[in-house]
């Protein structure tokens, strides 16, 4: 038999009909403990649910699944999964590259939380390798990829970048948040960690908060499962079946996000109002051959520059009506915000600071024609 489509790994891989019941779908275990076979005798490899739920379980499983990968893990937050991550590869003095664009919140954690324990970072323009390599140091255990970024959507070569880091006896890890899994397999790419807030298109619906790794060599998924279990911020049983039942719908979602997308992005890109479009999928895009090469699809994710500066991107944020005011991206429903006093407000200051003029959209699965109708009026169309 060959291999299963995407379409029918996300909706079968961890969720066989239950075995007592016959259910169709993975039941949720609200539970904490389990009644053992003795002294040290555990029932399918269950005690604490801290340790494992089978929930969880199911939800790791198709993870692991949909990347490719040898083990998935999943936690309550994108954050707390890097988090996990970071104090399980990195000890004091050891150092790390990051990206010149990257999520508010990643480069928070870097700068605030594990530098204060130790860890260095250098910030470069990963998508370009020759960047990448000249801020290597001998202590570089990492180099941290998003693409497409956050929220300047940047095109990194994968392929390029593990083989950059892999010289150098670091491992390359890909926050895959933008593209989910249906677009961007980096595991496949040489990548050696996919990192995952699942609150976004996995979870697609705006109502679960959750993290996931996904891990190319199962002894790392061994150490990084210690760390989950030592730590503790896991995802509860009913976070992960929100998400398992986002994943269901996942192809379908991102298609539809991102035939949404190519026609703002291009409405936007003749717009008199717009100075600049960030959308991967336009032919001038710098990136735009590499994302063609290693993403399915261009995504759902678009910013643009409006002339005015900062008030003038502000006011195009407040005068939305469909486009809703908020934080987060990757639900059915589309999202506008300002990066650079909401999400990103962390990195102001720094070589991470995002332009104060700069929108950025989460472009929904509504109407395409509604959806240009309201950015219309929100520009003064």
């Amino acid at each position: 038999m060959s291999q299963p489509s995407f379409e029918t790994v996300a909706i079968h891989a961890g969720q066989e009909p239950d075995p007592a019941t016959g259910a169709v779908v993975p039941p949720i275990h609200q539970v904490s403990t389990y009644k053992q076979d003795g002294v040290g005798g555990l029932r399918g490899g269950y005690e604490y649910s801290r340790s494992a739920n089978p929930t969880r379980t199911a939800l790791e499983q198709n993870l692991a699944a949909l990347e490719g990968g040898a083990r998935g893990l999943a936690f309550a937050s994108g954050l707390a999964a890097e988090d996990c991550l970071l104090r399980t590869v990195l000890g004091p003095g050891d150092h790390v590259v990051i990206p010149d664009d990257a999520y508010g919140g990643s480069f928070r954690l870097f700068a605030q939380v594990a530098a204060r324990w130790g860890v260095q970072f250098s910030v470069a323009h990963t998508g370009d390798p020759a960047a990448v390599r000249a801020a290597l140091t001998d202590r570089t255990k990492v180099v941290w990829v998003e693409t497409p970024s956050n929220p300047l959507l940047g095109i990194t070569d994968i392929a390029a970048s593990a083989a950059v880091a892999h010289e150098a006896g670091a491992l390359l890890v890909v926050d895959n948040t933008f593209a989910s899994p249906y677009l961007q397999q980096p595991l496949a790419l040489g990548a050696d960690v996919v990192v995952h807030s699942t609150t976004k298109y996995m979870g697609g619906h705006s109502d679960v908060v959750g993290g996931a790794l996904v891990v190319a060599d199962r002894e790392l998924g061994e150490r990084l499962a210690f760390h989950q279990n030592a730590m503790g911020a896991v995802a509860g049983p009913f976070d992960a079946w929100l998400v398992l039942r986002g994943i269901k719908t996942l192809a379908v979602r991102m298609d539809r996000h991102s035939a949404n997308a190519a026609r703002v992005a291009h409405m936007l890109d003749r717009h008199p109002r717009v100075t600049h479009v960030y959308y991967p999928g336009l032919d001038e895009h710098p990136g735009h051959e590499t994302a063609a090469k290693q993403m399915r699809d261009f995504g759902g994710m678009v910013s643009f520059r409006v002339e005015g500066g900062e008030e003038a991107a502000v006011e195009v944020c407040n005068r939305a009506r469909l486009f809703i005011l908020g934080e987060s991206l990757g639900g059915v429903e589309s999202l506008i915000e300002h990066p650079g006093r909401m999400t990103h407000a962390s990195a102001a200051g720094s070589a991470l600071e995002v332009p104060d003029d700069l929108v950025r959209l989460s472009v929904g699965i509504e109407s395409a024609d509604d959806l240009l109708t309201d950015l219309t009026q929100a520009l003064g169309g």
